[in-house]
């Protein structure tokens, strides 16, 4: 019997010898590999009629037979219904991210505009992820900039606040919104709660698909003060009036015969699979995105829908209507598994004729589109690493390659960058910093950039060793770029002799002598340095990829360093929580006071006893001495 056959053998065994043990029950089934790594996640209406299916061979495909070889163990969860079982498969696929099972790996989390309602004046902002707040919700928004767009134009329109709470209640005059007519200043009681409930009352008509009502009432008024001469309160109304017009024109698909549905349209080509999600809320277009799910070259239309509907939704919202290419597998588990969810009927169907067919046709030829896009880049992105490959003299074409460079002023703040290359372009989801740390065997000390870049390679692989020792997972670089010199160059080397890997090869970028770009230098292992033509394909992607690594360290430099200016001395002292704290700052009346406190004047603070005052005291003066 060949290795292959014997390895089939034993998954199949295992999996007969789990079957026998099953109930007749529904729930969700895991499979995973020897070492523990998870290979499938499935559901069941009945447990052992589902995994039983798996010793059949004469019935499986090649994939799910390379499947059963690799199980090595099983795990189920018995649930009560089929519909919650669905709903735990999906919640499970997403944090498991199993090898067999078809992944959504670019997951995006939507923005809302939120008109809260747990406050007497109600705020006017952006918000991401749970609901945990008591608002209004209205969206989802596909683009970040588009929401960012419209809640300016709705403050302009119905001048509601869109400061915090905190903020709010420590006005004592009118901020900048109030002089640019963006806010009626509610927090020093420039307009009473009547009124400005109504401004909120009409801005939440507006965004529910009341528009013409809002802007016939905004006309009618304009027309008002007109008439009595108050031409400056026209122009107010005006104003406003325009703001409401501005947020319609951004809308570019309106359909008032459509007032709310989620559209998903789905293409397959080239190997690759896309799918438009369309968000449509009352009768206006809030933008598209594309998704490209990790599919098996088997899987039908039907089947991706079914799964990709089922992990889209784990987190996130459906409209009532979900209109979609295709008729996904399992359309009725489906449609109650998110009724049961939201507490909401939802219904799935595929629009045939009319305007709903028109924005499906729209929808797929913007999947085939992205399509085209991606593997008109992946083309170009793999002429790239070809050419790099020729121009370094590299052994093989590299499939990952991670950028890193750091970024200081005087060694303060020092933070360290790693960036990640790809056939598909740059891994935004891999990309990783490292805030230098003084302490330990790799301790950074005076901007020294050679420890730095020490302690971010000894980071790095340190920890891949030990969450993959065996190099089965695609997160290991095949090769290093280093923006620096020979130095940094045998300080990466240094580190990876050390943790004994020695297969990946690093390769170092300066500025050439000039400092010009086209005139950088490279630099490899025991071997003199070189340049490339400046015009060169690779030289050009050489310097994107330095370019990007040296605009995420920046970045992330400047992100540290802004937190450490505006952080609270006292947040670093131990044993000094929430209520202390306050209690402090009401009494100083500030940070900086309660730092050069006497001991004596901390004790007089109502909760800090004379030993809780030493401490405090010892503490900022240790701090400043040391």
């Amino acid at each position: 019997m060949t290795p292959e056959l014997t390895e089939f053998q034993t998954g199949l065994d295992y999996l007969k010898s789990q079957v026998k043990n099953l109930p007749k029950k529904p729930g969700v089934y895991r499979m995973f590999d020897a070492d523990g790594q998870s290979l499938y996640v499935g559901k069941a209406k009945w447990l052992s009629n589902r995994v039983t299916s798996y010793t059949q061979p004469n019935r499986l495909t090649n994939r799910l037979l390379r499947m059963v070889a690799e199980t090595r163990h099983l795990e189920i969860t018995v649930t009560h219904s089929e519909v919650e079982a669905l709903l735990l498969e999906s919640n499970l696929i997403k944090q498991l991210k199993p090898r067999y099972n078809i992944l959504l790996k670019d997951d995006k989390s939507f923005a809302y505009i939120m008109v809260t309602e747990d406050h007497a004046f109600p705020q006017l902002t952006k918000h991401r992820g749970k609901r945990l707040r008591k608002a209004s919700y209205y969206g989802p928004f596909a683009s970040a900039s588009a929401v960012n767009k419209t809640i300016a134009s709705l403050s302009r329109a119905f001048l509601l606040r869109n400061c915090t709470d905190s903020i709010f209640s420590s006005r004592t005059r009118p901020c900048l919104q109030y002089q640019i007519k963006r806010c009626t200043a509610p927090c020093v009681n420039k307009v009473d709660k009547t009124e400005y409930d109504k401004q909120v009352e009409a801005a939440k008509k507006f965004l529910s698909g009341h528009s013409d009502e809002v802007q016939r009432h905004y006309a009618t008024e304009m027309q008002k003060a007109s008439d009595i001469l108050e031409f400056e309160t026209a122009a107010i109304w005006r104003n406003r009036i325009t703001a409401l017009t501005a947020i319609q024109a951004n809308q570019d698909i309106n359909l008032k015969s459509l007032q709310d549905a989620d559209i998903i349209a789905v293409a397959i080509s080239g190997g690759i699979c896309c799918v438009q999600v369309f968000f449509v809320r009352n009768g206006s277009n809030y933008g598209n995105t594309a998704f490209f799910p990790r599919i098996n070259s088997s899987e039908d239309v039907r089947t991706i829908l079914s799964a990709f509907i089922g992990q889209f939704y784990s987190d996130k919202i459906p409209a009532n209507l979900i209109l979609v290419s295709e008729l996904p597998k399992e359309l009725k588990l489906l449609q109650s598994a998110l009724s049961q969810q939201t507490g909401n009927k939802i219904t799935i169907s595929r629009p045939e004729r009319g305007d709903r067919r028109k924005i499906m046709e729209m929808a797929i030829r913007n999947a085939e589109e992205a399509i085209a896009r991606k593997l008109a880049d992946t083309a170009s992105q793999r002429r790239l690493l070809d050419a790099l490959t020729q121009s370094l003299e590299l052994d093989e074409v590299p499939e990952r390659i991670e950028i890193y460079d750091n970024s200081h002023i005087q060694g303060t703040h020092a933070v360290g960058a790693m960036v990640v290359a790809t056939a598909d372009g740059f891994a935004k989801s891999a990309y990783r910093k490292f805030n230098m740390r003084n302490e330990g065997a790799y301790a950074v000390h005076d901007g020294d950039d050679f420890a730095m870049m020490r302690q971010m390679i000894h980071r790095r692989f340190d920890r891949a060793l030990k969450e993959d020792p065996n190099r089965e997972m695609p997160t290991w670089p095949d090769l290093l770029l280093i923006d620096g010199g020979r130095g940094q160059i045998n300080a990466v080397y240094e580190v990876l002799d050390e943790l004994g890997i020695n297969d990946i090869t690093a390769i170092g970028v300066s500025k050439g002598p000039d400092r010009n770009a086209g005139r950088e230098q490279f630099h490899k292992r025991n071997e003199d340095s070189f340049t490339l033509q400046p015009d060169s394909p690779a030289m050009h992607y050489l310097q994107r990829l330095r370019d990007e690594a040296h605009r995420f360290a920046i970045g992330s430099h400047r992100t540290r360093r802004t937190n450490a200016q505006f952080k609270n001395p006292l947040d670093g002292v131990p044993g000094i929580g929430a209520k202390r704290k306050k209690a402090l700052l009401n009494h100083f009346g500030s940070a900086r006071s309660v730092t050069t406190a006497g001991i004596q004047d901390l004790q007089a603070v109502e909760g800090i006893s004379s030993h809780i005052a030493q401490h405090i005291y010892d503490w900022f003066h240790s701090q400043n001495n040391s």
